[in-house]
């Protein structure tokens, strides 16, 4: 006995025909997010580094405006029921090799169907209680919560920034100014600090008022000449007395 056929599932969907790629890299993506509800499933798409992940999310988008604006659905309580891909035509190109011989090229492309539907009772009484969970919490980092979390973060930071621009643009906060005063600040101390290189020790005194040099070479030359006066006159004594 068969299931339910492909065509015949319950659900609203949406469906992207000829896509260019094949269809196992579109499962890749599509296993990610079988059985999410739509916010869960759209934040896996979002940090999803896949080529698909753009393509089964615009899938996902139209699936769910399907679903509003089309059967009255409250978006809220969807969830993704089923999704696959299936094969679709292939090109064929030539590749020359050697010995005039050619090679096929196969040019593979998909058709990517995403189903969704109203959650059942206890499905949606879970995804609730995690909705209303504080965000840091064992119950919101479930099941790719967190990716919502940091999409707040990101988009919280990118808020920050475009402020402080905004603030520089308008001449409140010039950040080049501050950062040239705290390094012109940075260069008057290690002025300060260091002595300059040519001078020398009695001429930096000097300036700091600490020695007066000129004074200092007065006095000792003044004391140079009395001595020698002084030795002078006692050779004059010593010559008389001979």
């Amino acid at each position: 006995m068969t299931g339910t056929k492909t065509n015949e599932r319950p659900g609203t969907r949406a469906q992207v025909k000829n896509v260019r790629m094949s269809a196992t890299k579109a499962r890749a993506v599509l296993d990610l997010i079988r059985g999410l509800a739509i916010d869960e499933a759209a934040s896996v798409l979002a940090y999803t580094e896949r080529g698909a992940a753009e393509v089964v999310g615009k899938c996902l988008d139209s699936a769910i405006a399907n679903a509003e604006h089309n059967d009255q659905i409250d978006p809220a309580t969807l969830f993704v029921s089923a999704c696959y891909a299936d094969e679709g035509r292939t090109m064929y190109r030539w590749r020359p090799r050697a010995r005039g011989r050619a090679t096929k090229i196969r040019k593979r492309t998909c058709h990517i169907t995403i189903i969704v539907s109203p959650m059942p009772a206890d499905m949606f009484a879970i995804e609730q209680a995690k909705r209303e969970a504080v965000p840091g919490t064992r119950a919101a980092r479930r099941r790719g919560q967190e990716a919502s979390t940091r999409a707040a973060r990101v988009a919280a930071s990118q808020q920050s920034d475009d402020v402080a621009e905004s603030a520089e643009d308008a001449g409140i906060v010039d950040t080049d100014a501050v950062a040239t005063e705290a390094v012109e600040g940075v260069d008057e101390t290690t002025e300060v600090s260091a002595p300059p290189a040519d001078d020398s020790v009695a001429e930096v005194a000097e300036d700091q008022g600490i020695v007066d040099t000129d004074a200092a070479a007065t006095e000792a030359l003044d004391e140079t000449d009395v001595t020698d006066d002084a030795a002078e006159s006692a050779d004059d004594d010593s010559t008389e007395e001979k």
